[in-house]
């Protein structure tokens, strides 16, 4: 299919981009520079210029395909209002041109705040509802579109979709190591992160695109639950620094913002997607690719 694809030369939209390539699909990336566009055309990808302030790029790119998937955001963590306000307007965007069509719009959302001392599973519904909400509450605003035709998909990633050439949240923290000269957890390291493979992630879009009932929660989960103690320790060894702990309140001086989510307890399950889409991550493990140097 033709499928019009957010975010497509960022990490996991670049994955993305190769696994539906791979498939045998038709690919349209939304690019807002020379070097992304430059950077999607080598690949055999029809550029559209835009980004996501640009509604009528989006609007054309979604009427113009067979399919879309959402991966870009703003990411804006000195303003996260703005960050929320831009998903929002880009959802409801995406989804008025895909109204009556009956066809796929998936979009990336996350596991965290699912559910207080458990893992969190594709059963919970997203506790982010309106505008002032996380990411402005995208994933439910999306799903109010299946009673209007379209098939919206959500893919919940884990909080580190990890590989060689991340630059995400792992990234962060290994750069807070290297500033510090201590790899840290915070307070007695026991909060949990799940994890996931870029290649694995990028797998699961495409299976959510191409498989996916309307209103599909996806878990984008290899491993469920990592203690953050283990994951500091395998920076500390991969870097050659010691491992402490800082205390909860001073995770943020630390750390930086980073610090707020790695203070977060962000375990989740997979049971669900896996059996549903047939979907067995094969890549390595975080603490794997740690040890390997992906971040090193």
């Amino acid at each position: 299919m033709r499928v019009f694809v957010t975010g497509a030369s960022g990490w996991i939209g670049s994955a993305t981009v190769d696994e539906l390539l791979g498939a045998g699909h038709e690919v349209v990336g939304l690019a807002r520079s020379d070097a992304s566009a430059a950077a999607l055309e080598a690949k055999g990808v029809t550029v559209l210029r835009g980004d996501l302030d640009d509604l009528e790029a989006l609007r054309r790119g979604a009427a113009d395909a067979e399919g879309v998937v959402h991966l870009a955001n703003k990411h804006d963590w000195a303003d996260p209002a703005e960050s929320n306000r831009a998903e929002r307007v880009a959802v409801e965007t995406l989804g008025e041109a895909l109204v009556g069509t009956g066809r796929p719009l998936v979009l990336a959302s996350g596991v965290a705040g699912l559910a207080a001392g458990r893992p969190g599973t594709e059963a919970d519904p997203s506790p982010a509802i309106g505008p002032d909400s996380p990411r402005g509450g995208a994933e439910n605003l999306a799903f109010a579109y299946v009673d209007r035709g379209v098939r919206a998909v959500s893919v919940r990633f884990a909080p580190t979709t990890h590989g060689d050439g991340d630059h995400g949240f792992i990234a962060l923290i290994t750069t807070a190591a290297r500033r510090q000269g201590v790899s840290a957890y915070v307070g007695d390291g026991s909060t949990r992160w799940s994890a996931v493979h870029v290649s694995d992630a990028a797998r699961l879009v495409r299976l959510g695109l191409e498989q996916a009932p309307a209103g599909a929660r996806l878990h984008a989960v290899a491993e469920e639950a990592i203690p953050s103690r283990e994951i500091a320790q395998a920076i500390g060894d991969a870097l050659g620094v010691p491992v402490t702990s800082v205390a909860p309140e001073d995770a943020v001086e630390h750390f930086g913002f980073i610090g707020m989510f790695f203070a977060m307890d962000m375990a989740a399950s997979c049971d669900h997607t896996r059996r549903a889409l047939d979907w067995t991550p094969t890549g390595p493990g975080l603490l794997e690719d740690i040890k390997a140097g992906a971040y090193r």
